[in-house]
């Protein structure tokens, strides 16, 4: 549980009065306070005069979602630290728009409610205290580690990114082993075989899309003396996504050849 004087408050939005039930209790469970809403556009009163520690929105709304609110919210400077999270369909796709639009995280809205309120936990804690390994995976204080086949690659770089992170992520995945370098929460410099620089970020990105089968390793510790990394990690996700795309039609049109 969170230890506080007060619950911390949630503002969870969503249509499927079912669904957000459902994970409304969840939430509770883990110690929040839990506001439950159909409409997005209500955020945008309700943190004028009582805001919430976080903003936990669907993106499939049908006038205003959480990518909407994200980006209105985070333009006003009064509330521009408020965590958004966004819950969407899972895709890679969708958890880059929801990342490029200026939510905080994105959450796969298929998975177990238990699941969803833990990790809106983990998300705040991170935010309120600092990134603390034994927060977030329950492994030692020197090292977060974990499966990419339950947490996304995207995931965990836009999570190391947020906290200002420095030290080094490992990552085997099939034929793929390599390592980014992190400075303050920026990729500074990245290695995969042959690879270096931002052509490498973009070959490790394509082998994990999709719940690829592999391992990562976050050490932390100093940052790298080299610079080889000259873009945004946002930019080069959007660009692994676009090529890998591009191969999955073109192998898609060889097929039907």
């Amino acid at each position: 549980m969170i230890p506080a004087a007060r619950p911390l408050k949630i503002l969870l939005i969503d249509s499927n009065v079912y669904f957000a039930k459902r994970v409304g209790d969840a939430l509770k469970r883990e110690g929040l306070e839990v506001v439950t809403n159909t409409q997005a556009a209500y955020a945008l009163t309700a943190i004028e005069y009582d805001a919430p520690a976080a903003i936990l929105c669907a993106t499939n709304m049908r006038e205003m979602g959480a990518l909407e609110i994200a980006r209105i919210i985070h333009a006003d400077s009064k509330h521009a630290n408020l965590v958004i999270i966004a819950l969407g369909d899972g895709s890679q796709r969708a958890l880059m728009e929801a990342f490029q639009a200026g939510c905080d995280d994105y959450i796969d809205r298929n998975r177990q409610p238990g699941v969803i309120a833990s990790h809106v936990k983990q998300i705040i804690i991170s935010k309120l205290e600092g990134f603390q390994p034994t927060q977030m995976l329950a492994q030692s204080d020197t090292s977060l580690s974990g499966n990419l086949t339950h947490h996304d690659l995207t995931g965990v770089m836009q999570m190391l990114g947020h906290a200002h992170q420095t030290g080094a992520l490992h990552i085997n995945a099939g034929e793929t082993d390599g390592v980014l370098f992190y400075d303050a929460g920026e990729i500074t410099h990245a290695e995969c075989g042959n690879l270096f620089g931002d052509e490498a970020v973009i070959h490790i990105l394509k082998s994990c899309v999709n719940g690829t089968q592999g391992v990562y390793k976050f050490v932390y510790g100093t940052p790298s003396t080299q610079r080889t990394v000259l873009r945004s990690a946002t930019d080069l996700m959007l660009d692994a996504m676009r090529e890998f795309d591009e191969g999955s039609r073109d192998m898609a049109d060889k097929e039907a050849l």
